[in-house]
This record gives structure tokens, sequence and C-alpha cells, in this order.
């Protein structure tokens, strides 16, 4: 039996914009029958005229109230997004296996002894780490990416053997403790019924990635922030193979540290623009924090950029906070955390910079000193040592020295890699 379809079409105030409707099934819009009456209509054919069907014209008066919205020039309301609970409770189920899978090869490693990499192949953990993308663990899939990067070094530089088990060791424990904290918070968040993001690092240590809406929805942001870059780096993430772009920076009135991260991955260089150094200070209507460390990152979507006034530039080596024995238990208490960082970045008022038979050393105003070595982990070209001992002049009076605080594990020291000298007049960066 042949079926019979009732096609229309009916044109709009503007004939530019038609609007199209056929009881066909096609999932196209507008669907071929629509386009040929529309032909049929460019060729003046003559059409018998019937009533227009009710669906029809309500909808060709919504497009004309929108119409009419965009050229009041009214701001249009965002529609709230609504959340897929279905989905998102099958996210976390998933991940919940990805994370049985991956405890079962860290158990292994720890059980058997971290030798044991020394023969073991590594694409096997390029493999898992593979793998763990289908179950939406873009954290613990960085992980294992590492260690067998660690395993490939082992295995061609044996030299350098004990350094790259050590490497790998890192991983592994605070691999393990991310499965053992991420299955509590997982299972805590299916109970409750709780599929948003939360202010927990856990969310970004599962891969989790926080949009700016999201942040907002947690509260974490604040309105109208001055800030002024105080150091600016680049690092190539091997085991991720892109490039990260750091900046660090300075609230003008609460003397609070922050810092932006800028991913550049290799196969979207192009897509990706890159970052620079800022000199001026950066007006920010809404900077939005993201959860975790003690020098948080940040984002932010619009801004204004001025110079530094001559007002403001005294002021700033005073925003510098505490001294080096608050700043080391600092240090220790994120250290202590698996999860975070074995580093802070922090501001420390200068008392005098000298050298200790060959050691460089800070010592704040309190008379408190503290060890300043290069840290490599980003990269050796970001070794700045030498160039601090060559400065033309001496540091002065009312400065400060911004850095990295840092374990080094060749000794078991806490010490400070520096980045910017911070003067009166002038903040005098270490690299880039």
């Amino acid at each position: 039996m042949q079926k019979i379809f009732r096609y229309f079409i009916v044109f709009s105030a503007s004939e530019s914009a038609p609007t199209c409707r056929c009881s066909c099934p096609s999932r196209q819009f507008p669907c071929k029958h629509a386009l040929g009456l529309m032909f049929e209509v460019l060729e003046e054919k003559n059409f018998a005229v019937a009533e227009i069907p009710v669906d029809i014209a309500d909808k060709r008066a919504k497009q004309a109230a929108r119409t009419a919205k965009k050229e009041s020039g009214e701001p249009q309301p965002a529609k709230p997004k609504k959340t897929n609970t279905a989905a998102q409770k099958k996210k976390l189920q998933q991940q919940l296996e990805g994370l049985n899978l991956a405890e079962r090869m860290v158990n292994d490693l720890l059980s058997s002894g971290i030798a044991t990499l020394a023969g073991t192949s590594a694409q096997s953990f390029e493999k898992l780490a593979k793998e763990l993308g289908n179950y939406y663990l873009t954290g613990p899939q960085t992980a294992f990416l590492r260690i067998a990067l660690a395993v490939h070094m082992i295995q061609t530089h044996p030299e350098q053997a004990d350094e790259y088990y050590a490497q790998a060791l890192r991983v592994l424990v605070s691999l393990h403790s991310t499965i053992k904290k991420s299955r509590e918070f997982l299972n805590s968040k299916l109970e409750a019924g709780n599929y948003s993001a939360e202010d927990s690092i856990l969310y970004e240590a599962l891969g989790g990635i926080w949009r700016l809406e999201d942040l907002k929805a947690i509260g974490s942001y604040r309105e109208n922030v001055k800030l002024i870059q105080l150091s600016f780096d680049v690092a190539y993430d091997d085991p991720k193979r892109e490039y990260v772009e750091r900046g660090f920076w300075l609230d003008l009135e609460r003397g609070e540290l922050f810092q932006t991260l800028n991913y550049r991955p290799i196969k979207a260089l192009k897509y990706v623009k890159g970052e620079d150094s800022c000199f001026d200070v950066v007006e920010i209507p809404v900077l939005y924090e993201y959860p975790g460390e003690v020098c948080p990152r940040v984002r932010w979507e619009g801004c204004t950029t001025r110079p530094l006034s001559d007002l403001e530039r005294p002021g700033i080596p005073a925003l510098a906070k505490g001294d080096i024995p608050s700043t080391v238990k600092l240090a220790k208490n994120q250290m202590k955390n698996t999860l975070l960082p074995k580093y802070i970045p922090a501001m420390i008022p200068v008392g005098r910079v000298g050298r200790v038979e060959d050691a460089l050393v800070l010592e704040d105003p309190a008379g408190n000193r503290i060890l300043m070595r290069d840290r490599y982990e980003e990269g050796t070209d970001h070794g700045t040592i030498g160039k601090l001992a060559v400065l033309p002049t001496n540091i002065p009076e009312g400065s400060a020295l911004f850095g990295l605080v840092f374990y080094d594990e060749t000794d078991h020291r806490i010490c400070l890699h520096p980045y910017s000298v911070v003067t009166p007049e002038q903040i005098i960066r270490l690299q880039y």
C-alpha cells in the first residue's frame, strides 16, 4: 500500500528564513520534501490555498518572538543546563571498575618489588594507560604513562637506574593513595546520589575538568582582583606529550599567591594559543579558583591591563608573608599529602643573601636560613642559582625572594629554588 505524506512549507516575515514542517520520518532538517517545495516556489508554481496548521503557526510565532528579543538588545538569560544523572551515575560506576583494574597492577608491583621494573616491558604500562582512558580515569592514566617512561629509561640508561627507580616509586605511592581515596570518594557520591563536581582535589586527580560554571557553583571565585606576575616558565611533560606554560601571580591587595597553567599538547599546538610573560597589573572582574593547593590555580575570562604605578611598586615586597620556619612548616604539611605537588611557591622577606662555604643561602630578617638550590624536575633550563649569584647589584634592604620550597632527596633537605627577586624598584626574573 502506498503511503501518502503531507508536506508543508510556510514562510515567516523574512523569506530568507522559512519555517518547514513535514510528516516524513527523515531526521534531516529541512528534509528533501521541504527542499523540493522551496524549489517549486522559486519557479512560481501554483498551489492550492489552505489553512496553516497549528504547529507551524506556533513555530513561526516563536521564531518571530526570538527575533524581536534579539533586535531589542535586551540581555537574554542563559538556559540552565540539565544534568544527565543516569549518564553521570554510569560514569562513576565505570570509574570504580577502572580503579579496580589499576589497583591490581599497583599491588602486583608493590608486592613484587620496584626492582622488577627492570625486566618489565614499558608497553604493558602503556597498554594499561590506554585502557584506563575507557574508564574516564585520565589522572591514573597519566600516572601509568610516567611509570612506562621510567621503565624505558631504566632499560636504556642503566647507569641512572636509581634515579628512575625513585621516580617510579614516587608515582606508585601517589597512585596507590589516589586509588584508595578515590574509591571512597566515588562510593560516597553514588550513595548520596551526588553526581556534580565537588570542592575536592580528588575530582581533578581522577581526571575531572573544571568548568568555570562549576567553580562558580561551589563558590570558588572572587570579584575585582588585581594581580601582578612574579614569574613565568615553560616545561615539557614527556609522558603527556604537552607543553605546560605556568605563571605565578601575586594579589596586590591580599598578598596571596596564585598560579595559571596553560596546557599545549604537541598534536594541537597550532590550535592552542601560547601564553607569555606579563609585566603589567591585570585587573580581573571575576577570578575563578581551583580547589586544592597552597598556591591554587586560577582562571579568568576577561581582564584589563595597566602599567604598575610608582605608588604600588615599593609595597610589593612587603606583601611577603611569614618567615622561613613558617614557610617550611607549610611546605612539609603539603608534602605529606600524596595527591599534591612536593613543593610550594613562596615569597620570603630578604635579610641578606650570601654564601656559606660553597652553598648559596637566604637569611630572613629574623636570622633564619634556608639553602638555595636548583630544582630540575621542570627541566635543566630552569636553573637559576648561577644567575642569582652574578646579579650586578646587591639585593637591597626591604626586598623579597620568590621561588619554590622543595624537598631535595639527595641529602634530605628542604631547599628554595629562587625564581624572582622582588625589590622596591622592580621584579627581577631569573628565568624567561
